[in-house]
């Protein structure tokens, strides 16, 4: 008797099983036909259920020129990694610039050194002292920052693409590569060519990056996140805002990073507690095509 003669046998001999038994053939077959696809159903679903799940903002003002919002960065992103409920906090990107007076057009001989000690009004050499101090901080980060030889430009290019990036769900890998291409590799971001560069390396094709080089919509987004910051006090970059209650300026230490995750967390979580069903079991079937 085949496997299929057996399986109608025992359904027309237990009648009170004939429902599940059949619901469980079917699911058994469904789930060798889509064996082989991309993703499965449950995983699927795990992923929209995920996305349903209320989450903590928390903003952050930055510009890609300065060198203490990478460094903030990076103790945030240490203190996430130790915070239990790091799942539940959305992080959004909002853009500064310490500098919008830069002009488009900058003489490619001009490095930071010069651009700070004209700008600061001290000496080469004493901007020269301040950059070992930030770059050994940095390194205390896990990263490498060659300040000496930073371009110097106009960041509102590079943040018109931060802000197109976020309407793809990848304006953290943007800032990422951003900081990483002006600091360790001393990249010129006011160059389009190094920014469409860029762009595609963050999963943006060459007619997205165009797009957000050319829309004013982007270029109005910058100036939104900016007179934002002015309105709730910001005046100097990184600043982070937890649940719009409490902010931390600068590069602070992790732990003060992971002390104001879990009061700002705990604030927040009683105010947005996940509803829990009271299920009653009873015969089913799960996508695995397990049933009982």
């Amino acid at each position: 008797m085949g496997y299929a003669e057996k399986t109608m046998h025992m359904i027309r001999e237990n009648s009170f099983h004939k429902i599940t038994l059949l619901a469980c053939v079917m699911m058994l077959l469904l789930t060798q036909v889509y064996a082989c696809t991309p993703e499965s159903s449950s995983h699927t679903e795990n992923k929209l259920a995920m996305s349903q799940i209320p989450k903590m903002k928390i903003e952050v003002w930055s510009d890609i020129m300065c060198p203490f919002c990478y460094i903030g960065k990076r103790h945030y992103e240490a203190a996430l990694k130790k915070f239990p409920h790091a799942d539940r906090i959305e992080l959004v990107w909002k853009s500064y610039q310490l500098d919008p007076t830069i002009p488009e057009q900058v003489d490619p001989n001009l490095n930071a050194v010069q651009y700070l000690a004209s700008r600061k009004g001290i000496s080469t050499d004493q901007v020269k002292t301040l950059h070992k101090r930030v770059e050994q901080m940095a390194a205390q980060a896990g990263l490498n920052y060659n300040l000496d030889d930073a371009a110097v430009y106009n960041s509102m290019s590079a943040h018109r693409i931060i802000q197109f990036a976020k309407t793809k769900g990848l304006a953290d890998m943007a800032e990422e590569t951003f900081f990483k291409a002006h600091f360790t590799e001393n990249k010129n971001l006011g160059n389009k060519s190094v920014l469409l560069e860029i762009g595609k390396s963050i999963g943006l094709s060459e007619v997205e990056v165009q797009e957000a080089l050319s829309n004013d919509e982007y270029a109005y987004k910058v100036k939104q996140d900016i007179q934002e910051a002015e309105q709730i006090g910001v005046t100097g970059v990184p600043f982070f805002v937890f649940n719009r209650k409490y902010g931390v300026s600068g590069a602070q230490p992790v732990e003060v990073f992971l002390e104001t995750l879990g009061k700002s967390f705990a604030e927040w979580e009683k105010e947005n507690p996940i509803s829990k069903l009271q299920v009653v079991e009873g015969p089913s079937c799960t996508p695995e095509g397990e049933c009982k």
